[in-house]
């Protein structure tokens, strides 16, 4: 009677010990949900960006005015890729605006790429006609911390990322991670806020926060079972299961 009791105390602690579904899953329900992700999201430019400007026209002649670029400290030789794209970057200060050649000064932060390229193209077309423009930012990046598989800053080169495709490139979130709390960190104008998501909500695809931006921070907080473990230590658990193994398998066999 007394195995007994010790072999369903442990089959009980085993069996809570589980992480329930809830905890686990993403996009819980959404089968059921009328979620649908917007498809024409584009990032605004923000200070700090670096912005990367090519102006081509029918006649290279009437464009090279504009792709002057940043010419400080570069040398008159020299026209490897690396240095004409160097020279087409401009970097955008905190009052949104860059310096560009024959049109002085921009205001660009705060709009989209589409948005800039119909403004240079317009005050371009003074001076030359049908002139293509072609902008990148160059910097885009974005951070995932906390209980991921391999956290770290990455660089998005076709400026646009979801919150599961910047998981995915963390390696996904750990058993240990909050899924349902997890904080994004945003600067917006200067100004860094915070909030909250919530991955195993279908809902989230449709959230404005569904997309991220350039330098965007996500953190996972780790749940209570991870906190638990590290108080209590990680080899004194694997012992504790071990020795929960071996003594469920001496009750079966001496049954």
């Amino acid at each position: 009677m007394k195995n007994n009791s010790l072999f369903l105390i442990l089959f009980a602690s085993i069996l809570f010990s589980c992480v329930p579904a809830k905890d686990v899953v993403y996009f819980q329900g959404i089968d059921n949900a009328n979620s649908t992700a917007s498809v024409n999201y584009e990032p605004v430019i923000k200070a700090d960006d670096i912005l990367y400007i090519n102006v081509s026209t029918l006649d290279p002649k009437a464009a090279e005015p504009f792709n002057l670029g940043n010419t400080e400290g570069q040398g008159t030789g020299g026209a490897g890729g690396g240095v004409q794209l160097q020279r087409l970057t401009y970097l955008v200060k905190n009052d949104g605006t860059i310096q560009f050649p024959v049109l002085g000064t921009l205001k660009v932060g705060g709009l989209t790429k589409a948005e800039v390229t119909h403004m240079v193209s317009s005050r371009i077309s003074e001076f030359a006609k049908d002139a293509v423009i072609n902008i990148r930012i160059m910097n885009f990046k974005i951070s995932v911390l906390g209980e991921v598989n391999s956290p770290g800053s990455f660089v998005i080169t076709n400026e646009r990322i979801t919150i599961p495709e910047a998981l995915a490139l963390a390696g996904d979130m750990t058993l240990f991670g909050k899924r349902e709390n997890i904080l994004l960190i945003r600067e917006v104008q200067g100004v860094k806020s915070t909030l909250r998501l919530d991955m195993t909500n279908p809902e989230i695809i449709n959230s404005p926060y569904y997309y991220l931006t350039q330098n965007d921070v996500l953190y996972i907080e780790p749940n209570k079972r991870k906190i638990n473990s590290t108080a209590i230590g990680p080899n004194i658990l694997a012992g504790i299961s071990i020795l929960g193994f071996a003594i469920t398998t001496v009750l079966l066999l001496t049954k």
